[in-house]
């Protein structure tokens, strides 16, 4: 089995709401995204995944959030954008361009970070 990880990051505000601390307020980050692919097998030349390939699908996700105010997209009208919801919307774009992908990791700062997959 190969696993191979591509990261990016963008940059964007949001604010909690019906939080009780300072999170309730905007306030901003630079996202770093780790997206993790598997794949059981090489192609004809020894590669399981282009990473040129990987990187411009998960850059077409991200582009989706840079500089926004991530409370306006229409994928949190109805939820929090928390580090845990934007991995998951983040998950589900990508799957549908890279159906390999087994992970994304977000980190909100460079100690705060959420990891979502499916189950198995």
């Amino acid at each position: 089995m190969y696993e191979i990880s591509i990261e990016d990051t963008f940059d964007a505000a949001h604010s909690l709401r019906d939080y009780n601390g300072s999170c309730r307020n905007l306030h901003g980050h630079t996202y770093k995204v780790i997206a993790r692919f598997r794949y059981s097998q090489l192609d004809e030349i020894g590669m399981a995944l282009d990473f040129r390939k990987a990187k411009e699908a998960l850059r077409s996700v991200l582009a989706h959030f840079d500089h926004k105010y991530i409370n306006e997209l229409p994928e949190f009208s109805a939820q929090n954008p928390t580090a845990e919801n934007v991995a998951r919307v983040i998950y589900e774009k990508l799957k549908q361009k890279e159906p390999q992908l087994f992970s994304i990791s977000v980190w909100e700062t460079a100690t705060s970070c959420v990891t979502y997959f499916e189950n198995e």
